[in-house]
């Protein structure tokens, strides 16, 4: 089978190609126009009529994309009514799709509960269905499927962080990856992925980009997201580059406040631009501005997101980009705080965006750009100039000529072995060693030893969708029959850190998988300081008969805070995919040679990475 843990990765990337090169002719001819050509005679006709034919109601409309969560939705709900009169009546342009999620109870002292999961692929394209049969111009769809379909929908493919490709260093893995996720992506009627990232994550203590970059080195991250958007295009959907114009030397969550970049011209068009200039040059469709203040080009302080200096100035004319400008989320703290939902709609077109993403009342949001527009403040040809943008986008896509898709098609492209096996690929070879003294990985346990795995948690809460250690445990497990799992967080006990550290002398080695997230909208971003406390302690007494390592599962600078481990294993990432590289990596089945693709103080340096062989 391809991508098995025991297959020579080269041999796997070489058929995995031819593979996806058929799978990619099949699904181009049954389901998608192609994205990177220009518009023939036909197309370019269905641009200029329609533009003629649309209100000024529909024209605004045109520049909302508004959302929905992909579980089963009937016909006949309040849900449904809601997105029919978006579409019928507020004439959106499109929908951004999210997965799924279920209410938790609001409990104090114990509120540990995660309420995300997964939507339904079935349910995500027969809404699409519904709401395209609806609508008098196609609509445009998007997602945020930065690591795959399977990121936010049941079954889809499910890839590693961009670290991890960063980390593997082949942008020939990305290149694929961007493929799979288009051709996911167009079989359940979704048209535009917010990927790639392209912001250079150069600040440690960045709380919300982190592991979702490629790395630090501007060059290396603009070449995996140039091969990412050419992946996209081969798969037939758009690629959207983000969060310009760079949103990697942060310290602050967007989601929960405004973040600013201090730097000068010069260090922009070194670092934080150069990404973008080199995806751009691919091919990128659309550019996905940051709720970022950038003070140096515009000393009014505003986020880049309302800002023309910015969009209209730097984007447009310095950088030359004339695709489609999306702003992030309208619903982040960082923009709700400081307008109401119509006003900062306005904002945002008179910088020069073309869609207004995810406003939190898009029916404000439609009447205040109305308004605007009535009264002079933002001309008409200001929305004709985004209005045709998004025809032509859409005629790209060819829905001019089709905009449903075929559910019985649903299983054929989304998720599968060959695309796991891409996936698998990118996991393996982005574990990186960035320490083994004395040599602890592989384990040379016997499969009788005692082995004593920590669960590591930054904070129980919010783990619904990638439990940890609901892979890593049971596959340990499988190859050393004396497991004993424990799991710890900032709520362990003094007294319960106290009796795994009286426990461990007992055992024949310990794993200590550390899992510390990078998470939207949560703010955190390490380990609680009693448990590093311990970790560190453990660290200290590994002998080569008993030795410690640490596998660290999501953000790679956690090594920093437990730096007495004497063994660290990095995957970059969470869930069954992540725990089950890592296992195999210290069951010693799989060669290790990722390289860091950001340094970690007092850890590593960009680059360095121990090599071991199977």
């Amino acid at each position: 089978m391809l991508g098995g843990g025991h297959n020579n990765p080269d041999v796997n990337i070489r058929a995995m190609r031819s593979l996806a090169c058929t799978a990619a002719l099949l699904l181009s001819t049954a389901l998608m126009a192609s994205t990177d050509q220009p518009l023939d005679k036909a197309a370019r006709r269905w641009v200029e009529k329609t533009m003629t034919a649309l209100t000024v109601d529909e024209k605004i409309g045109q520049l909302l994309m508004s959302s929905f969560e992909s579980s089963f939705m009937p016909t006949d709900s309040d849900a449904f009514d809601r997105l029919q009169s978006l579409v019928t009546k507020t004439h959106v342009g499109g929908f951004l799709v999210f997965g799924a999620s279920e209410p938790v109870p609001p409990v104090l002292l114990n509120s540990t509960y995660g309420g995300t999961i997964l939507g339904q692929p079935h349910a995500a394209a027969a809404t699409l269905n519904r709401l395209q049969a609806l609508a008098r111009v196609p609509l445009l769809t998007s997602a945020d499927f930065e690591f795959g379909v399977g990121m936010r929908i049941a079954g889809g493919t499910q890839f590693p962080r961009a670290m991890a490709f960063g980390a593997a260093g082949d942008p020939a893995l990305a290149e694929q990856a961007g493929r799979i996720v288009a051709e996911e992506s167009r079989a359940i009627g979704v048209h535009v992925d917010f990927a790639p990232v392209a912001d250079v994550n150069n600040n440690p203590r960045n709380p919300v980009i982190n592991t979702r970059s490629f790395g630090e080195d501007p060059e290396r991250v603009g070449a995996m997201a140039a091969a990412f958007v050419r992946g996209v295009h081969a798969g037939g959907a758009l690629a959207t580059l983000k969060h310009f114009p760079g949103h990697g030397d942060t310290a602050v969550d967007t989601h929960l406040g405004l973040a600013s970049i201090p730097h000068d011209r010069a260090r922009l068009d070194a670092v934080e631009l150069a990404p973008f200039r080199t995806a751009i040059a691919a091919g990128a469709d659309a550019i996905m501005i940051a709720h970022v203040a950038l003070p140096t080009l515009d000393p009014s302080g505003r986020p880049a997101t309302m800002s023309a200096p910015l969009v209209s100035g730097l984007l447009r004319r310095d950088v030359g980009f004339d695709g489609l400008v999306i702003t992030d989320s309208m619903s982040m703290a960082a923009i709700a705080r400081m307008a109401s939902a119509g006003e900062a709609a306005v904002r945002a077109v008179e910088a020069g965006a073309d869609i207004v993403l995810h406003s939190p009342d898009d029916i404000a949001a439609a009447a205040a750009l109305k308004e605007a527009v009535g009264s002079g403040r933002i001309p008409i040809a200001r929305i004709d100039a985004s209005v045709e943008r998004l025809l032509t986008a859409k005629a790209r896509l060819g829905l001019h000529l089709s905009r449903e898709v075929k559910l019985d098609d649903v299983a054929a492209h989304v998720g599968g072995r060959q695309h796991t096996a891409v996936a698998r690929a990118v996991s393996e070879r982005g574990l990186t060693l960035v320490r083994n003294t004395p040599r602890h990985v592989p384990l040379e346990a016997s499969r009788s030893a005692r082995i004593l795995v920590l669960s590591v948690l930054d904070y129980p809460g919010n783990w619904r969708i990638a439990a940890p250690g609901r892979t890593f445990i049971p596959q340990l497990h499988d190859r050393w029959t004396a497991v004993t799992a424990i799991e710890l967080s900032d709520r362990s006990t003094p007294a319960e850190l106290d009796l795994v550290r009286a426990s461990a002398p007992g055992y024949d080695a310990i794993v200590v998988a550390i899992y510390v997230r990078a998470a939207s909208g949560s703010g955190r971003l390490d380990l609680a300081a009693p448990v590093a406390k311990l970790v560190n302690d453990l660290g200290r007494c590994s002998t080569a008969e008993r030795p410690v390592v640490g596998v660290f599962f999501g953000n790679p600078y956690a090594a920093g805070s437990v730096a007495d481990l004497p063994a660290m294993l990095l995957t970059y990432d969470f869930g069954d995919l992540a725990e089950m590289s890592a296992v195999k990596a210290l069951a010693g089945e799989i060669p290790v040679g990722g390289r860091l693709p950001v340094a970690i103080p007092g850890i590593a340096a960009v680059g360095e990475g121990l090599m071991i062989a199977k």
